[in-house]
């Protein structure tokens, strides 16, 4: 090593000189992620399409990213233990779900963000935020109230099926928030109709429901949002199409797997507004000031399979609603 001397406005200054050498590159920061869920959904998981949304934004798992996923297999009584399990383990962030899986990870902690994947509920009103402008404390996400879809799918079923006048509607009884339901359907109703309210609070009971919907003549069922019900929504549409009855649902994999129609939002951009919320949250985003959105697309499918089964014929200007991608021939 040589010593030099250096003057600078006359004052001397012994310099060291000294190897270079490169600062060594950081690793990434790699970020753990909860995903916390109740059932799967069109032969997928929820970890599965968030782990593909935050991808596509730069995170990758083995490089910046772990998830630890946490699956309720349909049984709401597990969602606490399992959301307190990734408690422990001081992920970063929790996507939830589920309104119950949403309810249990809050349930368990008031300072890890979490993310409402979907929720059909009002979160205010289930007190996860303190407005959807400004959620106020640990909780966002993506939110759409089903109840909102209510009078929408029983003029959809009207529109397809004329001179319909009996109507089942289709409840979980575990879900108290379908009461409400119920109450908006008999509000908005037109004269003349009759509602049947049916319960199904478990896969086994649904032979029982349709049985009972069949006593009461219905001409036509809604079947109310529940993730039982999306996750079973092939037995439930091939039950309403042994039973003749035309079916109206919200999401499009019930058409897929013979529902006559569905009308809803578009799941996966839903997904995808949730992903997005993950990616800022963990680039530093506080979720109090990040306000809940709700999805902007509603789609309409239609299985004219179905309708040609059920003798329906589906009047052009409901097809025309339909986005040709969303009416399976």
């Amino acid at each position: 090593m040589m010593d030099r001397r250096m003057f600078i406005g006359g004052v001397a200054f012994d310099v060291v000189a000294v190897p270079f050498v490169a600062e060594a590159q950081q690793p990434p920061k790699v970020h753990r992620i909860g995903v916390l869920s109740l059932a799967t959904f069109d032969n997928t998981t929820l970890a599965a399409v968030i782990i593909e949304g935050l991808a596509r934004r730069g995170h990758v798992i083995g490089r910046n990213l772990e998830v630890e996923e946490r699956f309720a297999d349909g049984k709401v009584d597990r969602l606490p233990a399992l959301a307190a399990d990734l408690v422990r383990l001081r992920v970063d962030l929790i996507v939830a779900g589920h309104t119950s899986a949403i309810r249990a990870a809050r349930d368990v902690t008031a300072t890890i963000p979490i993310v409402m994947a979907f929720s059909g509920d009002d979160p205010v009103q289930s007190g996860f935020v303190a407005s959807l402008a400004r959620p106020g404390g640990n909780v966002t996400g993506v939110t759409t109230v089903a109840r909102d879809l209510v009078p929408k799918t029983i003029e959809l079923l009207r529109d397809a099926v004329s001179g319909l006048v009996r109507v089942a509607i289709l409840t979980n009884p575990i879900r108290p928030e379908h009461l409400a339901y119920v109450r908006i359907a008999h509000a908005v109703r037109p004269p003349g109709m009759q509602l049947h309210v049916v319960e199904a609070g478990r896969p086994d009971q649904y032979d029982a429901a349709f049985a009972a919907m069949a006593l009461q003549r219905a001409e036509g069922v809604l079947i109310l949002g529940d993730v039982m019900f999306t996750r079973d929504a092939g037995r439930l549409a091939e039950l309403a199409l042994r039973h003749r009855l035309p079916s109206v649902y919200l999401y499009k994999p019930f058409v897929v797997a013979g529902g006559l129609m569905a009308y809803g939002p578009d799941l996966y951009q839903m997904l995808d507004l949730a992903t997005q919320y993950v990616d800022k949250i963990i680039k530093g985003a506080d979720p109090a000031e990040l306000p809940v959105q709700q999805p902007t697309t509603f789609k309409l499918a239609i299985n004219l399979k179905t309708a040609k089964a059920l003798g329906l014929t589906i009047p052009p200007s409901l097809r025309r609603r339909a986005d040709a991608d969303d009416v399976i021939q």
